[in-house]
């Protein structure tokens, strides 16, 4: 019993000078063969896991001081408040405010997650939607997800006005001038397109740059996805200037007669 209570303090200096150690490290210390006495002391103490590194590292449960994402590194080694790489993927999925892609999950956590995701999805731990080209991954509670999709869609949204926004004057000016060569339908449709690129907003933020009528660009946006759009013809049947009849030289000089 006094053994086990002297390598328990031996290993826990060690940690608290170190930080972290592998089980190699510490039968080194410990002065032991057996990866079993390892763990009985690691066990006793309280211990935490590396995510990265295969779990290769090892620290003492009060030691980390984790971040907002509840992620702490030191030197080659993360650990995490939530447990291993797949606990650690599974927590950050779910408490996330728009759910998260494969690239944005590797930036945080800085190991690869493909893998780990693919095997949340199988055992039904997350959800996902395909966003462009990617997946992006959502908790597995149905009302939770909901709202992750549609914090998602509104980000999604402002990103692309900003995009819109923070165009080059010459784009801006080439933008313009392309519209100014259109007629009246194609001004429409072209502005109703670069709206429905944008999605929500984009009435407003092409209205402003082209100098439209919000109702313009909405009713360019219309005809153009609900088919509604007439092919060789630029203003509805009927509009524009009345025609009028040209008179010959005889007919004013009836009309003088009379």
């Amino acid at each position: 019993m006094a053994r086990s209570r002297e390598r328990d303090e031996t290993a826990r200096k060690f940690l608290i000078d170190n930080l972290i150690a592998t089980i190699g490290e510490l039968k080194t210390t410990m002065e032991t063969e057996s990866k079993m006495t390892v763990f009985r002391s690691l066990t006793r103490l309280g211990y935490r896991t590396s995510y990265s590194d295969r779990g290769r590292y090892y620290t003492l449960r009060e030691i980390p001081d984790f971040d907002k994402n509840g992620l702490w590194s030191c030197r080659a080694a993360s650990f995490s408040r939530y447990g291993n790489l797949l606990e650690t993927v599974a927590a950050l999925v779910s408490r996330s405010e728009a759910g998260l892609s494969p690239a944005e999950l590797e930036a945080i956590l800085q190991v690869e997650v493909r893998h780990s995701l693919l095997q949340l999805i199988r055992c039904g731990t997350i959800g996902r939607f395909k966003s462009g080209r990617s997946f992006v991954y959502l908790s597995a509670e149905a009302g939770e997800q909901r709202r992750q999709r549609l914090t998602r869609s509104d980000r999604n949204a402002h990103q692309e006005l900003g995009a819109v926004g923070a165009l080059s004057d010459e784009m801006r000016a080439g933008i313009i001038l392309f519209f100014s060569l259109l007629d009246e339908k194609q001004r429409r449709l072209y502005a109703g397109l670069e709206a429905a690129k944008i999605g929500y907003g984009g009435d407003r933020k092409v209205a402003d740059l082209l100098g439209l009528d919000t109702h313009t660009v909405a009713k360019g946006r219309w005809e153009l996805f609900e088919g509604r759009v007439e092919r060789g013809r630029v203003r509805k049947a009927g509009g524009g200037n009345k025609l009028t009849e040209k008179k010959t030289s005889a007919d004013r000089r009836d009309s003088f007669d009379t």
